[in-house]
């Protein structure tokens, strides 16, 4: 099957310049998401990455409908080349399916790697940076301290799946465990043990 996917900005736009163009490459069944290319949340885009199969093409009116990046598209085409699913861009002539494809696909991969190296070791260097300054490099907490007291509340009171809890506070479940294991550890040995030995 040949899948189709477009994205317009805004509710204001129009998507049938691409539709119509989606349409005349043969396409089975279009997504249309409307969000911004910076957006993460693009629930169509999901749902037409999660519908393609083996030996389905994924057809788009133009790169930069697809990613907010170059380096996010090169990860998208990477993750559909290793379910053996074709990729194709209508504007640039780019189709995985051919030799000419496959070669600037292998250009653009290789491009994509060295990207990612090198803002690992841009990452890293800072991080030594921070550390010889006194600061503690990483990651900021995903929720306040006062959200993480409530999200003790919701697991203490049962009623709301970790999943449930991290849709409410727009976090992951894993942020969710991590919130409850902290709270595991920093309870004293007195919480966790009911006699003292007297």
């Amino acid at each position: 099957m040949r899948i189709g996917y477009c994205r317009i900005s805004t509710v204001d736009q129009d998507p049938a310049l691409q539709v119509d163009a989606l349409e005349r490459a043969r396409c089975d069944k279009i997504f249309t998401d409307r969000a911004s290319g910076g957006q993460r949340d693009r629930p169509e885009l999901a749902a037409a990455l999660a519908y393609v199969r083996e030996g389905d093409t994924l057809v788009v009116w133009k790169f930069d409908r697809l990613a907010r990046s170059a380096l996010h598209m090169i990860e998208i085409a990477d993750q559909l080349s290793h379910r053996g699913v074709e990729f194709q861009s209508i504007t640039e002539s780019f189709d995985t399916s051919t030799a000419w494809g496959q070669c600037i696909y292998q250009v653009l991969a290789a491009l994509g790697q060295l990207e990612r190296s090198l803002i690992r070791e841009r990452t890293l260097a800072g991080l030594a940076a921070a550390r010889a300054r006194g600061k503690i490099g990483g990651r900021p907490r995903a929720l306040t301290p006062e959200q993480e007291r409530a999200v003790l509340g919701l697991l203490a009171a049962g009623t709301l799946s970790h999943r449930e809890i991290g849709q409410l506070f727009r976090c992951n479940t894993r942020t969710v465990r991590r919130v409850r294991e902290r709270h595991r550890a920093t309870r004293s040995p007195s919480h966790t043990d009911g006699s003292n030995g007297n």
